[in-house]
């Protein structure tokens, strides 16, 4: 995979750069796919409805509004993320069950955890678009994450040719 870096070294102002404070916490620090997105606030029904979907090597990000008071991914959901084929999920946010999330061959990243589990409420909505800092992020764009952070590519803009 191409280093961040040196994706930015290339395209610069044509990326979407995620902001600070992402920590990893999935058994995989390098992925990338096109996104998909949620925004919900303590609530996951929506991302476990995303969960038992085929992923198609796919990324999942989350608004969930930058609370850490409530976890909105566990290890029984990143679990079915894993199984059926997303490359990863990012979370603005809280996730919980840690020891068991860097055990999943899945990127995970958020602002933190929390043992207290998310509600259910049947709130929340998928495929919007989204800001997390100053990050725009869209259905279809494409995200890429290592260990130096994470860069989107707008759906509209030039892509990668990733190796």
């Amino acid at each position: 995979m191409t280093p961040i870096c040196d994706l930015h070294d290339e395209f610069g102002q044509a990326l979407e750069i995620l902001p600070f404070g992402l920590r990893s916490y999935g058994g995989h620090v390098d992925f990338m796919g096109a996104v998909e997105t949620v925004k919900c606030f303590e609530d996951n029904s929506r991302i476990k409805e995303l969960s038992k979907t085929a992923g198609n090597g796919r990324v999942l990000v989350v608004d969930a509004a930058g609370s850490v008071r409530n976890a909105v991914m566990g290890d029984m959901i990143a679990g079915d993320f894993e199984a059926n084929g997303w490359a990863g999920v990012i979370i603005w946010g809280a996730i919980r069950d840690v020891a068991q999330m860097a055990e999943l061959k899945l990127g995970v990243l958020a602002l933190g955890h929390i043992p207290r589990p998310g509600k259910r409420r049947d709130d929340g909505q998928i495929g919007i678009d989204i800001r997390l800092g100053e990050a725009r992020v869209s259905p279809g764009d494409f995200l890429v994450s290592d260990i130096d952070g994470t860069v989107i590519f707008p759906k509209d803009g030039p892509q990668p040719k990733l190796t």
